[in-house]
C-alpha cells in the first residue's frame, strides 16, 4: 500500500521551475519530519531537503540551497518542494519520506525514515 505519494514531476528546459508534492491519505505529514530525495541510476541516493515537525525548520544540500525551497501546508496536508533555476544535473528521481516522532531539527544527511514515497522523475534538459 502506497503511503507517500508523490507529483509534479515531468520534463523542463534548464532554468525552469517544478514543484513537487508529497501527499498521504494515511498520515497527517504536519505530524512527521519529512524529507525529500533524489536519485540517478548507478548512483547513491541523495538527501536534498528537509523539514522538521515541531517548528518547521529545514536543511538544503549545498548544491541546491537558494534554488529549492520545502514547505508546508497542513491544512492541505501536503509538503511542497519548489525548484528553481533547474538545472540538467537535477535530473534524478524524487522521493519523499516521512519519520515519525518529535524533531526540532533535521539534515538532509538523515537516511533513516519509516515510510518512502514511489518516486516521481524529474528531468531537466533542453
Amino acid at each position: 500500500q502506497v503511503q507517500l505519494v508523490e507529483s509534479g514531476g515531468g520534463l523542463v528546459q534548464p532554468g525552469g521551475s517544478l514543484r513537487l508534492s508529497c501527499t498521504s491519505s494515511k498520515f497527517r505529514l504536519g505530524e512527521k519530519l519529512i524529507g525529500w530525495y533524489r536519485q540517478v541510476p548507478g548512483k547513491e541516493r541523495e538527501g536534498v531537503s528537509c523539514i522538521s515537525n515541531r517548528n518547521n525548520r529545514t536543511d538544503y544540500a549545498d548544491s541546491v540551497q537558494g534554488r529549492f525551497t520545502i514547505s508546508r501546508d497542513n491544512a492541505k496536508n501536503v509538503v511542497y518542494l519548489q525548484m528553481d533555476s533547474l538545472r540538467p544535473e537535477d535530473t534524478a528521481i524524487y522521493y519523499c519520506a516521512a519519520e515519525d516522532g518529535p524533531f526540532y531539527y533535521c539534515s538532509v544527511y538523515r537516511t533513516k525514515f519509516e515510510h518512502w514515497g514511489q518516486g516521481i522523475q524529474v528531468t531537466v534538459s533542453s
